[in-house]
């Protein structure tokens, strides 16, 4: 049995560059950080790729859905392929693929072309999944919080930097195709990234194991309970896709036809099924056997953090669509420039909020961080729901920030676990927790299409309560994982 490992001591000093896990976390939050540059390049050049092509209103809102539709199944399969693979070539490649995706939509001249690689494009989001994987391999459980919130905030901020560098780029080069010359730029610098990544990037420190799956195509679980629950929890991202088809239909933009919608459902029908025979096929014969003591995890960790992360990155990504309008429809005085200024604060926090949710974690408690940091954003979107004309916009601004604080927080406090719990399923895990923050989107995107926005937030504040309940049945991670490599060899890997 091999000796526990012993926990290096400090902070993580972003600065100290010839640390290798330092140096190896720079390299990973940038990766991530095209993906998201990438993900969302085309938001702040809606109005000049409406231009260009001739879009109709209902287009540009399909294009919207069509961004998100991939990222939800992509999640799922990349998290399976990185811990089979390994972050290394699986990150090479999905920035190298991704690149010829954006290369393509910037080159694209009709809706038809364009909508297509937007879908496309939905696959990079799937990036997070790959560095979370590498991030907990290469720091200390006590360290592994902050490590995963820096990659995670900054990464995100590439949203923002698109919103803020895209539309200058377009005008240096100027004319009518300056937009596609700009996502042409973001393409080729995400293709060089991508083979600067696979030289430098290594998936584990020297002399360290890197544990794969005993089985792949599936999650692992370890009881028969685990294993009804984990088909179950699989349940509510078919229902997010089937409603991203119908918002697709007559129903909703009208990209396609009721036929098609109806196909689309019985393709997802049949995939649900193929899926959960992969499951009992994955699981069945060890769990007739009987899983050593020693292997077992429980699933029930898992399917909280996918509930918190539907609460946290969902109500994120669905209010940082719909903010600035809220901003516009409630403040007359606002112009749409400052409206969309003022809203930009929310997402911004992403630098600060998602690295001291980690920090949270690693210090105070994995669980209690958690509690606190979803009870508080639940208080801050009830809070949100009372903002009317009669508030200052200072103080709707602060509110904002502050519940902006608490949500990117508590994302941060999910992945500071996620690498706890099972470290050879780490990439699965954190790619059911990511896909479950795309289905928060979609189900609140949704409600926000049939309710006004002070009913918006109170229902996020809602949802929010029933993940604060969740949290409560958290079990907090203690002692050490064990693993065994492809040798047989068992490994401690100490989680507190």
């Amino acid at each position: 049995m091999a000796t526990p490992v012993n926990a290096e001591q400090g902070k993580v000093n972003l600065l100290q560059i010839s640390d290798p896990k330092i140096k190896t976390l720079h390299f990973t939050w940038f990766a991530f950080f095209l993906t998201f540059v990438m993900w969302f390049n085309h938001a702040p050049l809606l109005f000049e790729i409406k231009q260009a092509l001739s879009m109709t209103d209902a287009q540009i809102k399909a294009l919207l859905i069509l961004n998100v539709a991939l990222t939800i199944p992509a999640r799922i399969v990349v998290g399976i392929l990185v811990d089979k693979f390994g972050p290394r070539i699986m990150y090479s490649l999905l920035l190298f693929i991704s690149s010829i995706f954006c290369i393509g939509f910037a080159l694209a001249q009709t809706f038809e072309t364009l909508a297509l690689f937007r879908f496309l494009l939905g696959f990079v989001g799937a990036g997070f999944v790959i560095g979370i994987r590498l991030v907990s391999e290469w720091f200390p459980s006590h360290q592994v919080g902050t490590a995963e919130g820096i990659y995670g905030g900054w990464g995100n901020f590439g949203s923002a930097a698109a919103a803020m560098t895209l539309p200058t780029i377009a005008l240096m080069f100027g004319g009518v195709d300056g937009w596609r010359y700009s996502l042409l730029a973001v393409g080729a610098f995400s293709m060089a990234y991508s083979v600067v990544f696979y030289h430098y990037a290594r998936n584990t420190p020297k002399g360290s194991v890197y544990f794969k799956p005993k089985k792949s195509g599936a999650m692992e679980v370890t009881s028969w309970g685990d294993l009804f629950l984990l088909i179950i929890m699989n349940i509510p991202m078919y229902l997010a896709l089937a409603m991203l088809a119908w918002k697709m239909s007559p129903a909703g933009v009208n990209l396609f036809s009721e036929f098609y919608m109806q196909a689309t459902w019985v393709g997802l029908v049949i995939l649900f099924v193929v899926q959960t025979h992969q499951v009992w096929r994955v699981n069945v014969e060890h769990l007739r056997k009987g899983v050593p003591a020693h292997e077992k995890y429980s699933f029930k960790q898992v399917a909280i953090l996918d509930v918190a992360y539907f609460t946290t990155f969902g109500s994120e990504l669905a209010v940082v669509s719909m903010l600035p309008l809220f901003f516009l429809d409630t403040f007359s005085s606002l112009t749409p420039v400052t409206a969309g200024l003022l809203a930009s604060g929310y997402a911004f926090m992403n630098l600060v909020s998602r690295p001291l949710g980690g920090w949270f974690s690693d210090k105070f408690g994995r669980r209690k961080s958690m509690g606190l940091l979803i009870g508080g954003l639940a208080a801050g979107y009830l809070l949100m729901g009372f903002i009317d004309s009669s508030w200052s916009i200072a103080l709707a601004v602060i509110i904002c920030m502050a519940c902006s604080f608490f949500v990117q927080g508590g994302e941060g406090a999910v992945f500071a676990i996620v690498p706890l719990i099972k470290r050879r399923m780490t990439g699965q895990i954190a790619g059911m927790a990511g896909a479950y923050g795309n289905v928060g989107a979609v189900v609140y995107l949704t409600i926000l299409s049939y309710v006004d926005y002070h009913t918006f937030f109170f229902v996020i504040g809602g949802t929010a309560l029933i993940g604060l309940v969740s949290v409560m049945f958290l079990d907090e991670p203690k002692g050490h994982l064990t693993e065994v490599d492809e040798d047989g060899n068992v490994h401690h890997i100490h989680v507190s």
